[in-house]
């Protein structure tokens, strides 16, 4: 997280040939698409700078939320855009093949956001510690944040190695801390508490209980969304929700044989209606007496005849053919 200021288009260039020696055939699709967004919005930022970037007064006194959307996203330069992106591109690789497409999208989602939200949660706090309205207006702006969250993470999962920080060796447990104090250093036009806004983050969910409200978050998600998701009907005026334009009575979608008994009758008058019923009942006659079919309940005769069982099947049809005549 950094201000913004234009320069040469090198470090775009040094981007694609590390894209290019990677292969990006090698790159998982999340990884990618977020590399080819940050890429895309540098080149057409969806706000002027000044207008993306986050603080406690821009998004917390004037209630400008959509900052924390668009600053992790928009980038100072294209250095700051190439070391962000190559840094990043090694631990999506990593940590998008181990976690899944799916859950790594959900985690930069989760991460992006909540990196700005402990940002404004630190920067207010440093301002009623210190009565220095300097740390409600610093303006952030960049991926950093949410890398350094990802470098927890991945870490994590490699405990016991030793990452080499300007080239001295540091134990994976304390190389955030490590890089967060050099970069400070080396770097002070950066933004220190974005940076360990994303460190905070990333404990919240190796350490924290921000995995586990994740877990349930998706579960419940899912559990509504897909697995307990009521079956809905296709009523003439569309399709519905179970409790959705429903018209009193189970209409279903052309071509639906689960309920041959009971065909569609719309825009048919009312004589076409009963003699489509008598046939439709002469077609299923005997069906309640095979041996393969249990015995239904008994029901009234059919539009008012009293027939004995010993009818033959061409009297019941003459004589319930003949109301026509009439």
């Amino acid at each position: 997280m950094r201000r913004r200021q234009r320069g040469s288009h090198l470090g775009l260039l040094l981007l694609g040939s590390q894209l290019m020696q990677v292969g990006l055939d090698n790159i998982p699709p999340v990884t990618l698409a977020v590399l080819g967004l940050n890429v895309y919005l540098y080149l057409f930022p969806a706000a002027p700078l000044m207008q993306a970037c986050v603080s406690v007064q821009q998004a917390y006194w004037y209630k400008d939320w959509r900052r924390l959307l668009l600053s992790p996203l928009h980038h100072a330069d294209d250095w700051h855009l190439y070391f962000n992106m190559a840094s990043f591109l090694w631990k999506g690789i990593r940590l998008e093949r181990r976690l899944g497409g799916a859950w790594f999208a959900y985690l930069l989602s989760v991460f992006s956001l909540l990196t700005g939200l402990v940002y404004l949660l630190v920067e207010a706090t440093l301002t009623e510690l210190t009565q220095d309205q300097s740390y409600s207006m610093a303006c952030a702006v960049g991926f950093s944040g949410v890398l350094f969250a990802l470098k927890v993470l991945n870490n994590h999962y490699h405990p016991g190695g030793v990452t080499y920080v300007m080239g001295l060796p540091v134990s994976n447990r304390y190389a955030s801390w490590a890089e967060l104090v050099l970069i400070h250093i080396t770097s002070p036009g950066t933004s220190f508490v974005g940076h360990l806004s994303g460190i905070l983050v990333g404990l919240l969910y190796t350490a924290g209980p921000l995995k586990t409200i994740m877990k349930k978050c998706a579960g419940f998600v899912a559990s509504n969304g897909y697995s307990s998701r009521p079956s809905a009907y296709y009523t003439s005026s569309g399709y519905s929700g179970a409790h959705g334009g429903y018209s009193g009575y189970d209409q279903h979608a052309p071509g639906d044989t689960t309920n041959p008994s009971a065909p569609y009758m719309g825009g048919l008058t009312e004589e076409e209606q009963l003699e489509a019923a008598i046939r439709n009942s002469l077609n299923d006659r005997g069906q309640n007496n095979r041996g393969d079919a249990p015995p239904a309940s008994p029901a009234p005769p059919p539009y008012g005849f009293n027939l004995s069982d010993e009818a033959r099947a061409e009297e019941i049809r003459q004589r319930r053919l003949r109301r026509f005549d009439s």
